[in-house]
């Protein structure tokens, strides 16, 4: 036995020192395409992010993987780790697919008071809770080929055993039942388990995270309903001294600019059942490219956010060769009032702050009908944050092109009172026919100004507006970098501008 041990563990040692050797393979992480302020994995096929959690300095990162292909296949869960949400160190595979099926998403959990009865000489254990997806079952035509089940660590992340018990959570006969994401409900020292099932979420709830009963469902009747609900996440956040709880629910397909997105809803949760404050739709990311995003557990107070950085109408055919899909970068979850309405709004996690570099500054810059920006700034670098502070709401537009003509556009269309990018023009599309497209979402504060802050990489623009009241994601595919910027404005618009260099995350 002990033979074996050290056997095994010699054989994870050498696959962590492989894969970290992978990260600084010489052009690994720098090829055409690659983000570099962004999460990615070295090769093959990811899409969400999954068993998030933080435990002893470090933040788990695992997402669905498939080793063999750019393309989904066989679901693996992937692993990453990192101590500041930026820098990431690739981990061997956590899970793989087994005789119950592929290992769709879930979520993860420390276990503090040892529930589960796993932790050992007062180890708390990791506890993975995931959907085991049945090939066979679904090929065969039945309705019960997904269901839960549990993996626990006790060596902070680093391998797994599967609970020879599972699934703790069987089917009882609907075709989607899956993403459990689960949580510590303290004022019923219980675990809730929220669950999607098909066009709604359901509740439940558990003394040990192996024996699970029913609570309620939510969301029959309320939000979007253009696809199958996946992916749900619930907590709690404050507002002026006050506990609200925030569902998040992913949709495919149905988002406000087509395809995948990821809606919201604000409320009460007493343990039992989620009662909203307000039944509106509403959606934590109104551009193409942000999908099945959860947060991190184990974090206290603070709700950090990560997504997948696609969209279900063309992530398999995206013009990368040795890898496809990255995730968004980590962002703060808050929530603020507006018109007697509570919000959700997101904004780079503070970490970020590490990656800049020293900021270009323009203070009450003039823009009458254009101003060319390179000629102050000089030739944009590779990734970079760009900041607007606008006096006053007025049509405008942001044009951030390259040598071969592809432009980017994104601006401020005063008329919708919505916020936009176009990525009509901004490179490779012939991919998709719904790709290039230009998509808009809603100015939702109330203020007579605009704060804009975009974040550029190879391939992604990610956009934050008012306080992180309106945010927005897209990827596009420049046949070469993008180098120069320039603004537009009906009329004459004044505005405070910082450009800001941003250090790779893979050097």
């Amino acid at each position: 036995m002990n033979l074996k041990k050290g056997f095994l563990a010699a054989c994870c040692v050498l696959a962590i020192g492989f894969l970290h050797a992978q990260n600084t393979k010489p052009g690994l992480y720098h090829e055409p395409f690659r983000p570099q302020v962004h999460f990615s994995p070295p090769e093959k096929w990811m899409n969400d992010p999954n068993g998030m959690v933080y435990n002893k300095g470090v933040y788990h990162l695992f997402y669905q993987f498939y080793p063999d292909a750019t393309v989904w296949g066989p679901m693996h869960w992937g692993h990453a780790e990192s101590k500041d949400l930026i820098h990431w160190q690739q981990k061997p595979i956590a899970l793989y697919p087994d005789s119950l099926g592929y290992i769709f998403s879930g979520s993860a959990v420390l276990d503090v008071h040892n529930t589960s009865g796993f932790g050992k000489n007062g180890q708390a254990p990791l506890i993975a809770i995931f959907t085991h997806h049945d090939p066979k079952g679904e090929k065969a035509g039945k309705a019960d080929f997904q269901n839960e089940s549990i993996a626990y660590s006790l060596d902070d992340g680093k391998t797994w055993t599967k609970y020879s018990g599972n699934p703790v959570l069987k089917n009882p006969g609907i075709k989607d039942f899956r993403d459990p994401k689960v949580m510590w409900f303290e004022a019923s020292k219980k675990w809730i388990m929220t669950l999607a099932t098909k066009d709604r979420v359901t509740f439940f709830s558990s003394l040990n995270l192996k024996d699970w009963k029913k609570e309620s469902e939510f969301g029959a009747q309320l939000g979007a309903h253009g696809g199958v609900w996946e992916c749900p996440d619930l907590f709690p956040l404050s507002l002026n001294g006050k506990i609200y709880w925030v569902l998040l629910v992913s949709i495919n397909p149905g988002g406000p600019n087509q395809g995948s997105a990821t809606q919201y809803f604000v409320g009460n949760f007493n343990g039992n059942s989620f009662i909203p404050k307000n039944t509106a739709t509403k959606w934590i990311d109104y551009g193409p490219d942000n999908y099945a995003g959860v947060t991190w557990s184990n974090t206290g107070k603070r709700k950090i956010f990560l997504g997948w950085m696609s969209n279900w109408l063309y992530a398999t055919q995206v013009p990368t060769v040795k890898w496809r899909s990255a995730m968004t970068i980590p962002r703060e979850l808050s929530l603020q009032e507006v018109n007697g309405d509570i919000l959700l709004a997101s904004k780079p996690a503070k970490e970020f702050d590490a990656l800049r570099l020293s900021p270009k500054v323009v203070k009450n810059a003039q823009v009458d009908g254009s101003l060319n920006l390179t000629n102050k700034f000089g030739q944009l670098p590779k990734q970079f944050e760009l900041k607007l502070s606008i006096k006053e709401v007025k049509d405008f537009s942001i044009n951030l092109s390259n040598t071969v003509g592809e432009q980017l556009i994104i601006g401020f269309d005063k008329a919708r009172n919505s916020y936009y990018i176009d990525r009509r023009k901004a490179g490779e599309s012939s991919f998709n026919k719904d790709f290039a497209a230009i998509h808009y979402a809603p100015k939702l504060s109330a203020s007579k100004s605009i704060d804009l802050t975009l974040v550029v990489d190879a391939a992604s623009v990610e956009l934050f507006a008012d306080n992180g009241l309106s945010v927005m994601t897209s990827i596009f595919f420049p046949k070469k970098p993008i180098t120069n910027l320039q603004l537009q404005a009906n009329g004459s618009l004044f505005t405070d501008l910082e450009m800001i260099p941003l250090k790779s995350i893979w050097k």
